[in-house]
């Protein structure tokens, strides 16, 4: 009886990725704005991508320690200094809502990092962390990096 219900209910099954509005490429439900890069502008903005990411997570571990120092140091890594590594050939072909949101999300990690030191208050920092994260979000939300036509 098992297998006959779940063979019944199998073509209504929905994957996550499905559920939170993630398909293929090209398909009707993709509404996030292309960005036409090249692979190695793509890889070049994954590289930093995963740099916001590693810096979350130090600043996580080293908040939940009350490590303020390892938190400002971790958001400083991810600040406007890291920005500056961006080629200019790619920034000039970035949209410019794309350019604003990584500009607040550095300067969100150099005001966490600032804040870090000056207050030393690790739920201060996790709230800060938090408005940088949206940043994150709402720029996945709103865009998707394309090499080429598939």
């Amino acid at each position: 009886m098992y297998r006959f219900t779940l063979a019944l209910l199998f073509p209504f099954l929905i994957t996550p990725a499905q559920a939170a509005g993630h398909t293929h490429h090209g398909s009707a439900l993709e509404q996030r704005t292309p960005i036409p890069v090249t692979a190695e502008e793509k890889a070049h903005i994954h590289l930093e991508m995963r740099a916001f990411l590693a810096s979350t997570q130090k600043i996580v571990s080293a908040a939940a320690g009350n490590d303020m120092k390892a938190v400002a140091e971790a958001a400083r890594e991810a600040g406007m200094a890291a920005a500056h590594e961006v080629p200019a050939k790619l920034r000039e072909k970035l949209p410019l809502p794309f350019k604003k949101m990584g500009h607040a999300t550095h300067q969100g990690f150099d005001d966490l990092a600032r804040d870090a030191e000056s207050l030393g208050d690790a739920n201060h920092a996790l709230k800060q962390l938090g408005q940088v994260m949206d940043n994150c979000a709402s720029c996945h939300a709103v865009f998707r990096l394309e090499t080429g036509k598939r």
